[in-house]
């Protein structure tokens, strides 16, 4: 849809509906924006499945697990301050993005965080020794859950130099391979970039070319481009990205 909230026509069309979230680094702050609104405008909608990549794939978790998202958005905001407290930001030695990614995990998720996703959460991975796209739904226990959301979200070089496992096998951020997973026609797609996806950014633009990048339509504009540069490098919190 092309509104930047969701349509009466998704509202009618869907009760039972899947939701995916593209991955997109410290933009998930527009995640999180979503799925306020989907908890507070359409809480009749019941949600099946819920996929994402990376960021997207911890936002879906912390949807499905009902996890206090006021607290979410405080945590982005904090580190994303302490990010850019440093001289080369989220790439200084000094700050461990997958550090930080595992202890906020591991504060907020419930213990049984793993019964209540799964069948549920799919989560996208790239397996590392030949690049395919692989997606996860199922999880024995919560460390193998936080283990799904950190190879989702590793970047190598930016997290670190060793790919963590899942189930014996490496993988890396998933939105090397499909960064918006559909799962079938009842998805709705959500990216933090104006493009074709079902619910994003609408900018004022005369721009008709549109790139597909691992599966995100993404529109080619300047307000793309320098959404782009803050995947990696987190804005200032008080500045409208």
């Amino acid at each position: 849809m092309k509104e930047n909230y969701i349509g009466d026509k998704y509202l009618n069309r869907f009760h039972n509906m899947n939701l995916s979230f593209a991955g997109c680094g410290f933009l998930g702050i527009y995640h999180v924006g979503v799925a306020v609104c989907f908890k507070k405008y359409a809480p009749h909608l019941l949600l099946d499945k819920i996929s994402g990549a990376s960021a997207g794939a911890i936002a879906a978790c912390c949807l499905l697990c009902d996890l206090p998202l006021g607290e979410i958005t405080s945590n982005v905001l904090r580190v994303a301050r302490e990010a850019r407290e440093h001289t080369l930001g989220a790439f200084s030695p000094s700050f461990n993005v997958h550090d930080v990614l595992l202890e906020s995990l591991q504060k907020f998720l419930p213990e049984d965080a793993h019964i209540r996703v799964n069948g549920k959460l799919h989560i996208s991975l790239t397996r590392v020794y030949d690049g395919k796209n692989v997606i996860v739904s199922h999880y024995n226990s919560r460390q193998d859950l936080l283990q799904a959301l950190l190879a989702s979200s590793f970047i190598p070089f930016f997290s670190g130099i060793l790919p963590p496992r899942f189930h014996g096998i490496r993988y890396i951020d998933g939105g090397f391979s499909d960064n918006l997973p559909t799962l079938d026609e009842n998805t709705i797609t959500v990216s933090p970039f104006c493009g074709e996806s079902d619910i994003c950014p609408r900018d004022i633009s005369s721009q008709l070319f549109h790139v597909n990048v691992a599966n995100t339509s993404i529109e080619l504009s300047k307000q793309n481009i320098y959404r782009f540069a803050r995947i990696l490098f987190p804005p200032n919190p008080k500045v409208r990205t």
